[in-house]
């Protein structure tokens, strides 16, 4: 089973299949994809991963990809991917200790560091649009 809840590679989910699926959460998700959307000016972009993966929503600026957020049942996962310079900033930053963790059991990769963050409500937000704002900066 694909991480996504949408593991039908002929087409990406609809506005309304995302409300449904994410229930509660799905606050978030619009939120979330509004600031950065908005304030940060990211594009998106739906992309198929794979059997393995499904269906994730990309923000991103030009080429570079933000944050993945991946469709789950009941919530969403956050995925980002930080530089060591990025790494460095986030851990000066006041951020919720789960992200903190995150980042610091993330391996290390040649690209940097990649991890999930599981979101289920409106207050996972900030520590995120935080974490988007390091990535922008570095």
């Amino acid at each position: 089973m694909a991480i996504s809840v949408f593991d039908d590679r002929k087409a990406p989910p609809s506005p309304a299949a995302i409300e449904e699926t994410l229930g509660r959460s799905a606050a978030a998700w619009g939120r979330l994809k509004a600031k950065l959307t908005g304030e940060s000016a990211l594009e998106e972009e739906w992309a198929f991963a794979g059997a393995k993966f499904g269906w994730s929503l990309r923000l991103k600026r030009g080429k570079r990809v933000i944050v993945y957020m991946t469709p789950c049942a009941s919530h969403f996962l956050a995925s980002f991917v930080l530089g060591e310079k990025a790494c460095a900033a986030a851990s000066e930053e006041k951020l919720p200790a789960g992200i903190l963790a995150a980042i610091a059991d993330a391996p290390k990769y040649a690209e940097g560091r990649g991890f999930r963050i599981p979101v289920r409500s409106l207050k996972d937000v900030p520590g995120l649009l935080k974490l988007a704002a390091i990535k922008l900066a570095h």
